[in-house]
């Protein structure tokens, strides 16, 4: 299949198409293969934009979003980001709730596209379910206004069908099914949706969620403090019902880190944090299997969102 993207109408047919890699130095040998999804390939650098333009179509198409109405949400600032994007390309103003907790970049990009972004102040950075609580709040107030629509990411189904598109590209470009497909959790729409469209094809992977070791809410039930931006927020997603998923395994954050460096220096491969926590896991799972069998991991978005948070200083 070709990588050539077509020409396209307007910056929102940029999403997606994102490319699909084979992992060559990372993994050892008599492994199973391990592909990842490239998304930070997308405009904003994160798989997010996918999620973003879901949610607001879906909206726009129920009417419970109309012109001249304002969009508000929560985020560390993928998820905004992408909807800074779709809301400037269409139109709408945008009001983000967000934390000095998440990389400055983030935070600059949310601004650079045209939103209007709050940050709450955290105790040390630290990304814990009492902060959301505090950026919840600072959302309800923002709704009193009436003219506003929430996007609600935490609760939204449509992000679903966002991240299918994931799955369906990755049927195209793989000559073979998926054996396991592992992935980190926020709101855990990707691996909802990719999973979903690999099963609507018939295929029948092993679903793992992945969360830090510091924050182990899925894996033993404690909430903690972590520094993986985009996942592992306090809660368990509504999302992730114990039908959706086979398995959930913790993730030494330290070894995230150290994943994503790798990916830079031997891949050439340029992700943030979760993208190295994902890999890690499915490495370690490759390493299980055996050759002959295949893992799909996604790099979730771009080293570049992370130089201030230090990931990538003096590596």
């Amino acid at each position: 299949m070709s990588n050539i993207r077509r020409k396209s109408a307007d910056v929102l047919e940029a999403i997606g198409n994102t490319p699909l890699v084979k992992l060559r130095k990372v993994v050892p040998e008599n492994c199973a293969d391990v592909y990842v999804k490239l998304e930070y390939y997308n405009p904003t650098g994160s798989k997010k934009d996918r999620m973003a333009l879901a949610m607001i179509e879906a909206a726009e198409k129920s009417g419970d979003l109309k012109p001249g109405m304002k969009v508000v949400e929560m985020s560390g600032g993928s998820t905004g980001a992408g909807l800074a994007l779709v809301c400037a390309a269409k139109g709408y103003d945008f009001h983000v709730v967000s934390s000095d907790a998440f990389s400055k970049e983030k935070l600059d990009m949310m601004a650079a596209l045209g939103a209007e972004v709050d940050v709450i102040e955290s105790h040390g950075g630290g990304i814990t379910l009492e902060l959301l609580e505090k950026m919840r709040a600072r959302v309800n107030e923002l709704l009193e206004d009436p003219n506003t629509y929430y996007t609600d990411q935490f609760k939204n189904f449509d992000i679903v069908m966002g991240f299918q598109s994931l799955g369906k590209e990755v049927i195209e470009q793989l000559d073979k099914p998926v054996d396991v497909f592992c992935d980190a959790v926020g709101t855990a729409g990707s691996l909802v949706g990719v999973s979903t469209a690999l099963k609507k094809a018939g295929q029948n992977p092993r679903v793992i969620v992945l969360e830090p070791s510091s924050s182990p809410m899925i894996t033993k039930g404690e909430k903690g403090s972590h520094s993986v931006e985009g996942i592992a927020l306090g809660f368990v997603p509504n999302l992730l019902t114990p039908e959706t998923y086979d398995e959930a395994r913790a993730i030494d954050e330290k070894d995230a880190r150290e994943m994503a460096l790798r990916l830079s220096k031997e891949e050439g491969i340029f992700g943030g944090i979760s993208g190295g926590l994902n890999v890690f896991a499915a490495v370690q799972i490759a390493k299980e299997l055996g050759p002959g069998k295949t893992v799909l991991a996604i790099v979730c978005d771009s080293g570049l969102k992370y130089m201030s948070e230090g990931l990538y200083s003096n590596p």
